[in-house]
């Protein structure tokens, strides 16, 4: 007799996804394993800000998701993001590289999945604050996101937290899964420390769903190269690549982009670790609407290339690159009312002057004299004929530099200004384990089903590559959770 139907390793929102499906909807005994101490559980869905992308065609499909009260549906245009608008966004930043069958799942299942996670209790509301401008006095959204779960990331897994306790799943915090209890034909449980001592719990199946390897500063240098261990962790100390390690030993195929993870614009003096109580709000992700330099004086990317949805995951590890890890970001007063909720908190590296000249001698760890000169080429080069319109890729651009801006070109020449430190700041991993597009079973290396042995969330190798579409993470683990949860439920009772 086994401990359990279904152990479910991790408690995410991809976990919990999959302990929702495997218990409430298919009646199995569940139980959910945590690393981490309850006041930390939620591993890094716990840290985002709940944004969750998905296909859907306008306010009809919207309102099956959330609740929308007169005055939000007269003075918003929530616009619509069609299918065809996920793959294409998929396909092009991941530059056709993607996984096309797990693509297919993600996509077709999104709103659906949205739907069932709305049904179990889940709350949904508009991402006014981080997706959306006023123009013409109605909000516009941008960049194929518009909705966020109730509370951000920290809502989101306490309410399904609070689900799971509801429905009889067996929620274990401290309790480190050590290794699967693999009999050479199938995974029949896992090997767990909990209150330091080790013990065996059973089950006819296990989801894996512990994250990526981002908090191992061992794995992030072997995997994605030298100076990642300089990069902070936005989120979770505990996604070390666990759950990944546990099923290469007994022979499960690694799948995806090894060398590649999500990686953003993070406030230099941000601590190691993700911070609870400031959540995500250390990234700095207004940058399409200034420019950034690094110690050299230097514009290094191309700040206004997409709608910052489609380059915050890949302009980290830009930074990252730069001397000494860092960069400034650099607004004035034109655009300062437009940037985002966490250009506000009080825990900010931040200076101010009334003149580029006082600005330069306030970045830290900058050539003063070369960043003058920088911002005076960029103001000449900036097309003023073409008009500003931030919820657009609007084409004003610049001419004639080696670095050049392609939309939302603004000179710097209205003071005070406002500057901000970042560096790398590291979200996810990308390689992680292939698993079959249709049950979320695990793969091995002959590409064979692993008996017992379904995954889900961040350790899905195959989705991403090189990049990633804002708000795809907590869709993806939401799915594949639904998907690995479903099907684990099912062969438990097989």
């Amino acid at each position: 007799m086994s401990d359990y139907d279904v152990i479910v390793v991790g408690a995410g929102n991809a976990a919990f996804c999959s302990a929702f499906a495997a218990a409430i909807d298919q009646g199995a005994k569940v139980a959910v394993l945590e690393r981490a101490p309850e006041d930390d559980f939620g591993g890094n869905s716990r840290y985002t800000a709940g944004a969750i992308r998905f296909a859907h065609n306008g306010l009809q499909d919207l309102t099956t998701v959330m609740d929308l009260n007169p005055e939000e549906i007269e003075n918003t245009d929530f616009g619509v993001y069609t299918a065809d608008d996920f793959y294409d966004d998929m396909y092009r930043v991941t530059n056709y590289r993607c996984d096309a069958d797990l693509v297919e799942v993600l996509v077709t299942q999104s709103l659906p999945t949205l739907q069932w996670m709305r049904e179990k209790g889940v709350r949904f509301q508009p991402s006014y604050g981080r997706q959306a401008f006023k123009v013409d006095g109605k909000f516009k959204f941008w960049g194929g996101l518009c909705v966020e779960a109730w509370g951000g990331g920290p809502g989101l897994v306490q309410t399904e937290l609070e689900i799971a306790q509801k429905n009889g799943i067996d929620v274990l915090f401290e309790c480190r899964v050590l290794s699967l209890l693999y009999d050479d034909e199938k995974v029949y449980g896992v090997k767990v420390r909990q209150q330091g001592k080790v013990k065996e719990l059973t089950a006819k199946s296990v989801v894996l769903a512990a994250g990526g390897f981002e908090a191992n500063a061992e794995m992030r240098t072997r995997y994605l190269g030298p100076g990642w261990e300089l990069a902070k962790v936005r989120g979770t100390r505990y996604n070390t690549g666990d759950g990944i390690r546990m099923a290469l030993d007994i022979g499960a195929m690694p799948y995806g982009n090894w060398s590649g993870c999500h990686s953003v614009g993070w406030d230099f003096n941000a601590p190691p670790y993700g911070d609870l109580e400031v959540g995500d709000n250390f990234q700095k992700h207004s940058y399409p609407l200034g420019i950034i330099v690094n110690a050299d004086g230097k514009r290094f990317v191309d700040e206004g290339a997409d709608f910052r949805n489609y380059t915050y995951a890949k302009y980290g590890g830009e930074i990252l690159k730069q001397p000494n890890q860092l960069g400034w970001q650099v607004f004035d007063q034109k655009v300062v009312d437009k940037l985002r909720d966490e250009y506000h908190i009080r825990q900010i590296t931040k200076v101010t002057a009334d003149t580029i000249e006082e600005l330069s001698t306030k970045l830290e760890g900058v050539n003063a004299a070369q960043f003058v000169k920088t911002v005076e080429e960029f103001n000449d080069a900036v097309m003023d004929d073409v008009p500003f319109n931030p919820t657009v890729l609007d084409g004003r651009g610049t001419k004639g530099l080696g670095v050049p801006k392609t939309n939302w070109a603004n000179k710097l020449d209205e003071p005070p200004y406002e500057a901000y430190q970042i560096t790398c700041g590291i979200t996810f991993t990308f390689g992680g384990l292939k698993v079959d597009p249709g049950s979320g079973q695990v793969v091995d290396t002959d590409e064979h089903p692993i008996p017992g042995l379904y995954a889900a969330g961040e350790l899905v190798g195959g989705i991403f590559f090189f990049n990633y579409p804002g708000g795809t993470g907590l869709t993806s683990g939401a799915v594949f959770g639904r998907l690995a949860g479903t099907s684990a439920g099912a062969a438990s009772k097989a």
